[in-house]
This record gives C-alpha cells, structure tokens and sequence, in this order.
C-alpha cells in the first residue's frame, strides 16, 4: 500500500511540474511576442523578425499563399509595409497557448493593426508554432489570415 502512495506520489508530481513548465513557456512566449510588438511598433522589422527561426524551412501562410524561408518573410514583409505610416501599430491578443511538449507550443490568437484613416486598419487571426532552439524559442510556422 505504501508503495502504491508513493508511486502516485511521484506520478502527480510530475505532472504538476510538467504542467508548471508549460505555463512557465506559454509566460515566455508571451514575452517574446511583446517584444515582438515593441520591434514593430518602432518600425523595426529587422528585430520584429528575430523571434522567427532564421531557416529556408521556416513555413509562412499568408494572403499570398504558402512560403517558405526567413529571407522570403522577411521580404514579404518589407515589401507591404515600407514605412511605420503603413506598419501602424501591432497589437497581440494570445488566444490559446497550446503545448505540445516542453519545447514546442502552439500560439493561436488575434492580431491587429491600427493605422491612420487615409490607409486603415486591419486585423486578423494567426497561429504560431513555436520550438525552443539552441538560441531560445523560434517561430518555425505560421498561418496569419
């Protein structure tokens, strides 16, 4: 009997700590995203796009389709939003943090930009898949409509 308490136990204690550890990561990600914010809002893109793993299997979905790469991304978007008038101001309203395991989340949340009048605004919904690397948590997905 003693050792079936303590095998539960030890079986609820890992799962409470695997389940502190995602919570932990979903806090982290959180971060890196309004960090991500601030980039952008400051009109630099170049730093927007460190949290995205700098790879030619990076997988981007957007209005134009399916790409791939970090330099096509980091293209696409130097091309619609050549100055901060058009950046606007990004705003980030994580919806779900998904864990699929300790290095790797799903993001899904809401996404907006608040722009002058004369342009508009505009918003949307996005998925992220997020993975810890070497060099910390890296976008490797994602599906922004």
């Amino acid at each position: 009997m003693k050792k079936l308490i303590f095998k539960t136990f030890i079986l609820l204690s890992i799962i409470f700590l695997n389940s502190c550890n995602s919570i932990n990561n979903c806090d982290e990600i959180h971060e890196l995203m309004k960090e991500q914010e601030k980039s952008w809002n400051m009109g630099n893109i170049d730093n927007f796009m460190e949290k995205y793993w700098d790879n030619d299997s990076l997988i981007f979905i957007g209005k134009s389709g399916i790409n791939y790469g970090w330099k096509k991304t980091i293209s696409n978007y130097k091309k619609s939003y050549r100055n901060k008038n058009e950046m606007g101001e990004l705003k980030f309203k994580n919806i779900i943090c998904n864990p699929l395991n300790d290095s790797t989340h799903i993001i899904t949340g809401k996404w907006s930009l608040t722009r002058n009048d004369s342009i508009g605004n505009i918003n949307g919904y996005y998925t992220l898949l997020w993975i810890k690397k070497l060099n910390g948590w890296k976008i490797i997905y994602d599906h922004t409509s």
